[in-house]
This record gives structure tokens, sequence and C-alpha cells, in this order.
């Protein structure tokens, strides 16, 4: 099955692409299998993806610059797995061995993951290794950052720029450095921390909504944040109400404190270029 249109080429024994999905320019796409691509998700300019099987969850925001296969992307494990709502931006993936990102992973721009590593030969003594990544939901990678083969990065797990993951990272702890090593856990704040965390990104919110010359009608009780017609939870991150232009602009504002509210509206400033 081949799916080409407007500079987008795919090619795959089936493809599965959902609704409200949107591509940048110069994306070409080759699976010996299957392709696919989940509601609502965005695959910037300039995608280059092999593999046997790539499958991307919903809400997928991609800006630009892809390099998903490699050396081994035609081996019977050279799988993808992309889970719901992850953002991803340059960088590359080797497809060797299974990759597998969980439900709101973001990987910074010029990551790399790596499923193989070897050169000169294994009978005097040099290294071959073929392993795959797997990288837990909540995970943020830092820029330029290098995963190595059988590296398993842990759920809500944040990896500072410039790491080099050479082994397991443990789950809701901060790594940095060459190798990359856990310097402190990530601990819940006390609901008074909470309520004053909220009240400074509404505060802030309300100096940005000014600039962006709308007033929306807003107030703030924990865990709720009013915004007109909506109410956004900011325990659940569910929401509930009618939805306009300023709840778009909050919602844009929100997500930079990873407090991300999908809906069917994308996440757009009320400032217009």
């Amino acid at each position: 099955m081949i799916y080409d249109k407007n500079g987008v080429y795919i090619k795959a024994k089936t493809i599965d692409i959902g609704e409200r999905v949107s591509f940048g320019k110069n994306v070409d796409i080759r699976c010996i299998e299957d392709f696919i691509l989940g509601d609502r998700s965005h695959l910037g300019d300039d995608v280059r993806i092999r593999g046997r099987r790539v499958a991307i969850g919903d809400d997928l925001y991609h800006s630009r610059g892809l390099d998903v296969g490699g050396g081994g992307c035609d081996r019977p494990r050279s799988t993808l797995r992309i889970g719901d709502r992850c953002t991803m931006h340059t960088g590359h993936i080797n497809l060797a061995e299974p990759v597998v990102l969980g439900d709101d992973v973001g990987l910074s721009p010029e990551v790399v993951i790596e499923g193989h590593g070897f050169w000169l030969s294994v009978l005097e003594g040099f290294p071959s290794v073929f392993s795959g990544v797997t990288i837990g939901s909540g995970a943020i990678i830092g820029y330029r950052t290098i995963i190595l083969p059988g590296v398993n990065i842990g759920a809500c797990c944040v990896v500072g720029a410039q790491s080099v993951v050479t082994k397991d990272l443990p789950a809701w702890s901060i790594c940095v450095g060459s190798p990359c090593k856990k310097i402190r856990d990530i601990k819940e704040p006390s609901i008074i921390e909470k309520r004053a965390m909220l009240e400074h990104v509404v505060r802030e919110y309300m100096t940005i909504a000014a600039y962006h010359k709308i007033s929306p009608e807003i107030w703030a009780q924990y865990p709720n944040v009013h915004i007109n017609e909506c109410v956004f939870n900011v325990e659940t991150l569910e929401w509930e109400g009618k939805e306009d232009g300023c709840t778009d602009d909050w919602r844009d504002h929100a997500r930079r404190y990873g407090l991300r509210y999908y809906s069917e509206r994308p996440f757009r400033s009320a400032l217009q270029w």
C-alpha cells in the first residue's frame, strides 16, 4: 500500500492514518509491514523513517527533522512504538532493535537513540552490542543526549542536556552527565506549595493574556482553574465546558508548566503572527 500526496510518501504493507493528522514537507516513510499514526498527530518537515513496523499513538507533535532507521532497520526486530501525547524534535533513532517510548515522552532536539554498537572483529575481543531501548511514560530527554543500546529509562525521569546514557535510569529522578547518573529524586510538593505554584501560574497568565489583548474571566481555587466557561483540573489534567480562543491561549500557557490539556482543538496562542 502506498500513500503519496503533497510531498508525503508512505509505503507499507498496512497504512493506518488517524483522523485530523497533518504532515510537513519532505516526508518519506517506508516500512516492511505496518505504519500507524494516531489521531491529531503531526509529523513536521524533513522526516525519514525506515523499519519493519512503526506505530505512533494519538496527539504526537513533531517539529521538524527526524531520521528513524539506520543500520539494521530491515531486521526482524526493527520496530518503533511511540505512545500517546509525545513530543519530538530533530534527532536520530536507530532501529536495529526495538525502541519503545511510553505515553507523554519528550525528546528534545538532536537526541540520538542507538540500537547497536560494533566495529572490529568480536573474535579479536572487540564488542558487538545489539539491544533495544525503552523510555518510560512521562520521561523527558534533554538536548543532544545520546542513549546507548540496552538502556531502560524509568517513568517520569528527567535526563539533562548533553547526557550520555549508558545504563538504566530510575523512575522519578533527575539524571545528568557523561556517563549519566542520578543526582536526586523528584519529590511531590506539599499541598501548600502546590497552591502557591498554581497562583503563580495563573498570575503570570493574566499578564500574558493582557499582552495578547484578551480579557478572559479567570479565577482559581485549587485544584481548579476557571477560564470563561471551562474548568481545568490541575491534578487530573481533565477539563470540561465550552472552549474558545481564550481557553486555547490558557492551554498553550499551562503546557509550559507540564499541565497539558488535550482536546480536539490545538494548543494555540491568541497572539497571531
